[in-house]
């Protein structure tokens, strides 16, 4: 695999296939890219394991912390490192070291180490280095675009407004969010237009 592009039908093969992510490095404080990631995964209907051992006895958005992979009671599909380069290959032999092991190692933007990218590999297990799942998903799923974001279209013509349930190109269905009397006065409008 070539860890510098990535083909989008591999991520979105991922991104499809995977239902529960363990996030190594998630972090309660709101303000933190983990956090935002972490919530914006949850919403769109995955489930969430928050992984840290400096938070056990607290919660993120209701999801227990777990102090590491092996302390988590089921299956893991992804898991996604939330923490520097020098911090990987622990949590990548931690990963090969369960039961039942993930489809996906994922390193979030800035990180990469690809000694344990090939051990991963070498496992069986598919990998993505220096990328965040949150802006892939919205990337992939079009949702990026209803802001102007990557359309690759210059128009001036406006895109059409999320709605909840809308059915988007990662075959799943959008969540509700930020929504605001005006948007839902928008869409109303231009649903009894069409």
């Amino acid at each position: 695999m070539n860890h510098d592009a990535y083909p989008d039908n591999y991520i979105r093969g991922i991104l499809n296939g995977v239902k529960s992510i363990a996030m190594v490095g998630a972090s309660p404080v709101n303000v933190r890219p983990s956090y935002f990631a972490f919530k914006y995964l949850a919403q769109r209907g995955y489930d969430m394991i928050p992984v840290n051992p400096g938070h056990v006895g607290k919660e993120l958005l209701g999801k227990p912390f777990v102090a590491s992979l092996l302390d988590i009671d089921r299956p893991i599909d992804m898991v996604e490192i939330f923490r520097n380069s020098s911090h990987i290959m622990p949590v990548v032999d931690e990963a090969l070291r369960l039961s039942l092991l993930p489809k996906v190692i994922w390193m979030q933007l800035g990180a990469r180490d690809d000694d344990a990218a090939a051990k991963a590999e070498a496992a069986g297990l598919k990998v993505v280095m220096n990328r965040c799942p949150k802006i892939e998903y919205g990337r992939l799923s079009s949702e990026i675009s209803w802001m102007g974001v990557n359309s690759r279209t210059l128009s001036s013509k406006r895109a059409p407004l999320p709605t909840q349930g809308m059915r988007l190109s990662l075959d799943r269905t959008s969540v509700g969010g930020g929504e605001t009397a005006a948007s839902d006065r928008a869409a109303k409008n231009k649903s009894e237009l069409s």
